[in-house]
C-alpha cells in the first residue's frame, strides 16, 4: 500500500472518540491531529463565524436572506456537465474537478472516498494521484467516512498542494487544522450533506424502504420529494418522502448528522449539490475567489443557467414538525399523491433548498434542546437560530 492509499479504520464503539456519541467519525481523531480536536471538531467548538472569515475573508451577512441561509458566496448558479460521466452519480462535475486539477497540475493529490471491495457502501478515503483513481471514487457514499484518516499521509508524502472533497463537519475540521499540515496551497471541494448513517443503519433504511435494498447502487432525496434508488440492472425507483416509515427510521440517523447545522458545507471554497437547482440539475456555490478559479477549469465542461425561486415553503415545513415528532407515515397511495400534488405547487429551486434546511434545522435544533441541553446555545450557529425562529416548535 502506497502513500497515495489508506483503508479507513473500523469506527471504534461510542465512547472512545473525545465527542462520544456526536462524533461523526469525520478522521482527524484517527491521526496525530487529534491533538486539535478539542478545538477543531465541529461537535466540541461551533466556530463558524472564525472559520467562515479564515476561509472567505469574511463571515456571511446574517441581513441577506441568501448568505443566512447558503453562506458566503459569491455567485450561485444551476449546471450540467456537457458530456456526462459513466457511473457518476449526477453528471460528473466533482470528478471532472478533480481530474482537471491533477491534470493542470494546480494539486499533487485530492482526498476523496472510494468504497471497500467488500461492501460499495463501505467508505475508504484515499489520496488520488490520478484520474482513474478519482474515477473510483465516484458516486456518494451515505455512511459516516473518515474522510480526515489520511491526514499524515499528506504530510509524509510532502505534497504541497492538496484537493480536499469532504462534507462539513469534515471541512470544519480540515478547516481548523489546515496551517499544521505543511501545505502551501489547500482547495476545497464540498457537497451539501444531510443525515448520514453508520452502516447498520443504512441497511436499515435500505429494507425499509427500497424494493431490492441489495442491488442499490446509490440513492438520493430528491427535489421532487422521492427518494430515487438507483439499481445493478440500471433500473430506478422512487419512494416519495411521505411513504417512508419514519416510525421505524427515527433512530437510524446519525447523532452527530442530528446535531448538524451545516448542511451547505459553509466552509468549501465552491459547493457542488442539488439542492437549490431544477430536478435534473446541479447546483454550484462559489464561495470565494479560489471558488471562482476551480470553477473556471470546468467552465467549458459545462452549461449553466441561473438559479430560480418559486413556492412558499414555510407551511410544508410547518405540518412537516409534528409529523416528523409523531412518526407519521401515509399509505403509499396517499403518499404518491401528496407527492405529485407537492411536486406542482410547492417549493422549487433556491425554495426547495430552504425547505430543506428549515425542516433539518427544526429538527435538529429539537434533538440538541432535548439530548444536549447545555450545548444548545454555543452549539447552534446564529444564523441557526434565526431559520429556526420563523417557526413554532412543539416545547413553546
Amino acid at each position: 500500500m502506497t502513500l497515495a492509499h489508506k483503508k479507513a479504520r473500523p469506527i471504534k464503539p461510542g465512547g472512545i472518540y473525545p465527542a462520544k456519541d456526536l462524533c461523526s467519525q469525520c478522521g482527524l481523531c484517527d491521526t496525530t491531529y487529534i491533538h486539535y480536536v478539542k478545538d477543531a471538531c465541529a461537535f466540541l467548538n461551533q466556530q463558524f463565524d472564525h472559520l467562515e472569515t479564515q476561509s472567505h475573508g469574511r463571515s456571511r451577512d446574517l441581513d441577506n436572506p441568501e448568505e443566512l441561509y447558503f453562506g458566503v458566496h459569491q455567485d450561485m448558479m444551476a449546471a450540467q456537465k456537457k458530456e456526462p460521466i459513466a457511473g457518476a452519480q449526477w453528471t460528473g462535475i466533482v470528478s471532472t474537478l478533480a481530474i482537471e486539477m491533477l491534470n493542470k497540475g494546480l494539486v499533487e493529490g485530492v482526498i476523496c472516498v472510494q468504497n471497500t471491495e467488500e461492501d460499495r457502501f463501505g467508505p475508504m478515503p484515499v489520496i488520488a494521484r490520478t484520474p482513474e483513481e478519482v474515477l473510483a471514487a465516484r458516486v456518494n457514499k451515505p455512511t459516516l467516512s473518515p474522510n480526515l484518516s489520511v491526514l499524515d499521509l499528506v504530510e509524509q508524502s510532502g505534497m504541497k498542494r492538496l484537493l480536499a472533497i469532504g462534507v462539513g463537519c469534515q471541512i470544519q475540521a480540515l478547516r481548523a487544522v489546515q496551517d499544521k499540515i505543511g501545505l502551501e496551497k489547500l482547495y476545497v471541494l464540498g457537497m451539501p450533506c444531510v443525515d448520514n448513517v453508520h452502516r447498520d443503519g443504512l441497511k436499515k433504511f435500505l429494507e425499509t424502504t427500497s424494493r431490492s435494498p441489495d442491488t442499490v447502487v446509490h440513492y438520493e432525496f430528491m427535489q421532487d420529494f422521492n427518494v430515487h434508488f438507483r439499481h445493478e440492472d440500471g433500473s430506478e425507483e422512487k419512494v416519495p418522502f411521505f411513504g417512508l416509515k419514519t416510525n421505524q427510521l427515527k433512530d437510524v440517523f446519525a447523532p452527530s448528522c442530528l446535531s448538524c447545522f451545516d448542511y451547505t458545507n459553509a466552509l468549501a471554497d465552491i459547493v457542488v449539490g442539488y439542492m437549490g437547482a431544477p430536478f435534473g440539475w446541479q447546483w454550484i456555490v462559489v464561495r470565494n475567489e479560489t471558488g471562482a478559479e476551480m470553477l473556471e477549469l470546468i467552465q467549458d465542461q459545462i452549461k449553466t443557467q441561473p438559479v430560480e425561486s418559486q413556492g412558499d415553503r414555510k407551511p410544508a415545513v410547518q405540518q412537516s414538525i409534528p409529523a416528523y415528532e409523531k412518526g407519521v407515515t401515509l399509505p403509499m397511495w396517499a403518499a404518491k399523491l401528496m407527492g405529485v400534488v407537492i411536486e406542482k405547487i410547492g417549493p422549487k429551486g433556491l425554495e426547495y433548498g430552504r425547505f430543506s434546511i428549515d425542516s433539518h434545522f427544526t429538527r435538529n435544533y429539537l434533538h440538541v434542546k432535548r439530548k444536549y441541553p447545555k450545548k444548545l446555545e454555543a452549539h447552534v450557529p446564529e444564523f441557526a437560530k434565526r431559520i429556526v425562529a420563523q417557526y413554532k416548535l412543539p416545547d413553546q
